[in-house]
């Protein structure tokens, strides 16, 4: 069994923004599974079952910088280790758009994330992050820019990447946490620099072989007997 949590703060008025990735793609994976919410402490659950599994959704609501007392509350309450609890949130150091999968790791500024290891008492649980990147003024307000509502395209990017998060899920649980990071964790340009580099050795061994093969014909030619 597994507990799959979004971050994000309860209210319409959080709905749309950054900070509020987690409960967007934990949302959409309720709608995808066709389960209903209900509450269960401080947290909105709803049980389900993916890839075989039994999981559990979780949606804290006790506002972003508490989330872990939420989800401590379930973890005891179902008796699981903290590598059983799969949280997805938000990203600030990731660019829009982008996806990563961590097996354990610091909070890294984010205070819902800060909560949950300070209720949890580790840092050893998996979590995948959403990249909402960072504003592009040099002295940004974090605050307003994660609590703010981004404009329509990159909003569209998030949605794109809310939907990978979903397929994510389902990676996790049936190859496994090693595995779903060697799928995951590639960075797009990165990955097309590779294979662009790859393309240009294949061109340049073709080439060769290509000149191979001609300075061989022109040996044979040069040693055959003339009439």
């Amino acid at each position: 069994m597994k507990l799959l949590v979004g971050l994000g703060n309860p209210g319409a008025q959080y709905e749309r923004t950054r900070h509020n990735v987690g409960f967007r793609v934990i949302d959409a994976l309720a709608e995808k599974l066709g389960v209903r919410w209900e509450r269960r402490g401080r947290a909105m659950i709803a049980n389900a079952t993916l890839e075989h599994e039994k999981v559990v959704l979780v949606k804290p609501i006790t506002f972003m910088n508490n989330s872990g007392e939420a989800v401590g509350e379930l973890q005891r309450w179902f008796k699981l280790e903290p590598e059983d609890i799969l949280v997805v949130y938000d990203e600030l150091d990731l660019p829009v758009g982008q996806l990563r999968v961590r097996a354990r790791g610091s909070a890294g500024g984010h205070n819902g994330m800060k909560s949950l290891i300070q209720y949890l008492h580790t840092d050893q649980f998996p979590r995948l992050r959403v990249g909402i990147g960072r504003p592009a003024n040099r002295r940004p307000d974090t605050i307003n820019y994660v609590l703010g509502i981004p404009p329509k395209d990159e909003y569209i990017t998030l949605l794109q990447v809310e939907d990978k998060a979903l397929e994510a899920f389902s990676l996790i649980l049936r190859e496994g946490l090693d595995q779903a990071m060697n799928t995951l964790n590639v960075d797009p340009e990165a990955q097309r620099k590779a294979e662009e580099k790859r393309r240009l050795k294949q061109e340049r061994e073709a080439a060769r072989q290509q000149q191979a093969t001609i300075g061989e014909k022109q040996t044979e030619d040069s040693s055959s007997p003339r009439a």
